[in-house]
């Protein structure tokens, strides 16, 4: 490759601005490839490795899409790839250490097959710190783009191979929702569809504002056609992603909101309906009404907590109080009794003392949740809390952690057990991993289940009983109907 070109980097400052007009809905013109990509893609090979959470995924579909288009061949062997990309996440620490080490392995590879692009996508990308990095440190990485440019995935490619330079792009603040993007599906039986892509929330831990932008809802009407088009392909169940899905519709005029939203998606008549990940600040009672009415919205909720005090909540800048954590549980729980009910706990955020975590301690016990998502904080550089002074050791942090695993698994192995002998429905997917005698699926609760069988079940929804419960897993037989 000859010289860089650096047409955009990630700006920080700029990431943190926030408009006032409504989002604007545009549907992609360019999406054809050119000639010149169609002709390089053909019988080329890509691997993408994708890292984070599940917008992450539909990202990689959507590139997946792209690039299948132009005749190119997804395989998983990095070293054989004619392109491989790293779509990363910025959440925690170790998401980064994980990539730095993969780039290490491609370095050698890169140098074996003079003519392979790698690049490099995602959250990562959108902040400064990580984007120089690789700018400075990995110049064998061809290409780079951040969140906010997907769509330009074309232009950015060929530009790449045709120029041959680096191309390394990324837009900080974008104010647009892109439709009409090619996707490829990773799962023939459940799908992802977006509703709001950024965040407005500005926890003071989390980077998601600044990689991921400001919220942008979209339509009511390109949601509804998305899970329709779902349904024609015979999918048995979809999940509504966005960070917070709870304020849905609010940067929309004349657009309805979450709980309206659901009652739109369950009218499509998909069989099962989920959605994550939930604010509770934005959470309203009606989506209770609308969860406990409709039989096709499975009974599960992740409600992240993050933390049991209101001191730490504050110092969060989560915008809710634990009495309103409780009012959110106990309407929930009185709605939709059968609610599986699941969390997010950060241990060990600055300022949080052992009289805070006790409280964390004292929530867990009090709302017996299915399952917890318990991280040790991670400070991410550009975020608030990054400046703020922790009193408390790594021993000290690592002990609390540590008793909370203790107490969330306990209580999850107590939950499970209660399970066994139930008959629940299971969408089928795939064989087991361990087994390829079992197939493998998810009851409405999100719980992994197991039974005997072939892939002729995959895609069926059967009634199940469970026979054993392994905490996060379960095994059973199949129910004659």
């Amino acid at each position: 490759m000859k010289e860089t070109e650096v047409a955009s980097a990630p700006d920080l400052k700029e990431a943190r601005k926030r408009g006032r007009l409504a989002s604007l809905s545009k549907r992609v013109a360019d999406v054809d490839p050119s000639p010149f990509l169609i002709q390089w893609g053909a019988g080329k090979h890509y691997y993408i490795e994708t890292f984070g959470c599940q917008m992450n995924v539909r990202d990689s579909e959507i590139i997946q899409g792209f690039l299948d288009r132009i005749g190119m061949t997804s395989i998983q062997d990095a070293s054989q790839a004619d392109l491989a990309i790293f779509n990363t996440c910025a959440i925690r620490e170790n998401a980064e250490e994980h990539l730095w080490g993969e780039l290490g392995h491609m370095k050698a590879y890169a140098q074996a097959r003079p003519g392979m692009i790698v690049a490099i996508c995602g959250c990562m990308m959108q902040l400064e710190v990580p984007f120089r990095a690789v700018r400075d440190r990995y110049p064998f990485v061809n290409l780079v783009f951040g969140t906010n440019n997907v769509d330009a995935l074309y232009p950015l490619l060929e530009d790449c191979v045709k120029n041959r330079h680096r191309v390394l792009r990324v837009e900080s603040n974008p104010g647009e929702v892109v439709e009409g993007l090619p996707s490829t599906r990773q799962e023939p039986h459940r799908g992802f569809v977006n509703i709001t892509y950024g965040c407005d929330k500005f926890c003071t831990y989390c980077i998601v504002p600044f990689t991921r932008g400001m919220q942008r809802s979209r339509t009511a009407e390109e949601v509804i056609a998305e899970v329709r088009d779902l349904v024609r392909h015979r999918y048995k169940e979809v999940t509504l992603l966005g960070q917070n899905v709870s304020s849905y519709g609010a940067d929309l005029e004349d657009n309805p909101d979450f709980a309206e939203l659901l009652r739109l998606v369950s009218d499509t008549n998909i069989p099962r309906i989920r959605f994550m990940t939930s604010h509770p600040h934005d959470f309203t009672d009606e989506v209770f009404d609308v969860m406990a009415e409709r039989k096709n919205i499975m009974p599960y909720l992740h409600l992240p907590i993050q933390s049991g005090s209101d001191r730490v909540l504050k110092l969060m800048n989560r915008s809710y109080d634990m009495a309103k954590y409780d009012h959110l549980v106990q309407l929930v729980r009185k709605k939709v009794p059968d609610i599986a009910l699941t969390t997010d706990i950060i241990v060990g955020f600055p300022g949080e003392t052992e009289e805070d975590f006790q409280q964390t301690l004292a929530a867990v016990r009090k709302y017996q949740y299915d399952s917890c998502f318990t991280f040790i904080f991670s400070p991410r550089p550009g975020t608030p809390a990054y400046n703020m002074k922790n009193n408390a050791t790594k021993e000290e942090i690592q002990d609390r952690f540590n008793r909370l695993v203790d107490l969330t698994e306990a209580i999850a192995a107590e939950k499970a057990a209660r399970m066994v002998g139930r008959v629940v429905e299971v969408l089928f997917l795939h064989p087991s991993r361990k087994d390829r005698s079992m197939m493998s699926g998810y009851d409405p609760y999100q719980h992994l289940v197991h039974v005997k069988g072939d892939e002729s079940l995959a895609g069926q929804i059967r009634k199940v009983r469970i026979l054993e419960s392994h905490v996060h897993s379960f095994i059973g037989e199949l129910v004659d109907e």
